[in-house]
């Protein structure tokens, strides 16, 4: 997760569109990063699979990181677009749209994207598996959930100049809290993804059947 963009604290409808689009796009490039590494690069269950995925990741992440600039705020990640809105003086009306407009939309984008992935490459597989119990592992994703959000938060109100080095500070420390939880709970992050590891529970149709279907978020 990037550093939370300053929020103008008004309610912005285009980055409804942005949030989905970043959505997709992240899911859709961490599994195409796990493709390359173990079919292209052919490393897979060697030390330097987990080397290269860092370093691309390092990559993609200062991508992701200036798209969020570029429009202003959109975000792949509904900790970020949540953080941003609390941080603001947009009031209610801002929490409400972000809560309810905003972060659907960031599922909605992950949800398309990884339909899309696992059409066009089956390789890829399910993503993450919880090798603990569900309360175990839900302790450690909130903890590393809180440490990813506390760096985000620290970088934000420290105002650093320099694009660079707060994108660089940051998906260094998010890597490093992905590897140490990742043989634990796979390394999820960001809810968006959890809600997809739920989906992979049921057959699509049925998943987006009950998300549509439902009053909540």
């Amino acid at each position: 997760m990037s550093p939370a963009p300053p929020s103008s604290g008004r309610i912005r409808p285009w980055l409804v569109v942005g949030d989905l689009v970043l959505a997709a796009l992240w899911v859709s490039v961490g599994a195409l990063v796990k493709l390359f590494v173990y079919s292209v690069l052919g490393l897979g269950g060697r030390p330097e699979a987990e080397a290269a995925k860092v370093a691309l990741s390092v990559v993609y992440m200062f991508l992701f990181a200036w798209l969020e600039s570029v429009t202003g705020g959109a975000s792949y990640n509904p900790l970020t677009a949540l953080a941003g809105a609390l941080a603001s003086r947009g009031g209610l009306a801002l929490y409400l749209f972000t809560v309810f407009v905003r972060i659907p939309a960031q599922v909605l984008g992950a949800v398309l994207g990884v339909t899309v992935i696992q059409e066009a490459f089956p390789k890829v597989g399910k993503g993450a598996v919880l090798s603990v119990g569900v309360h175990h592992g839900a302790l450690v994703e909130g903890l590393a959930t809180l440490m990813v959000v506390m760096m985000s938060v620290t970088l934000k109100k420290k105002e650093m100049n320099g694009f660079f080095m707060k994108t660089w500070i940051s998906s260094i420390w998010k890597n490093t809290i992905h590897i140490l939880s990742s043989h634990i709970t796979g390394g999820i992050m960001n809810p968006a993804s959890i809600v997809l590891e739920l989906l992979n529970m049921v057959p699509m149709e049925f998943a987006l059947q009950g998300w549509f279907s439902s009053d909540i978020l």
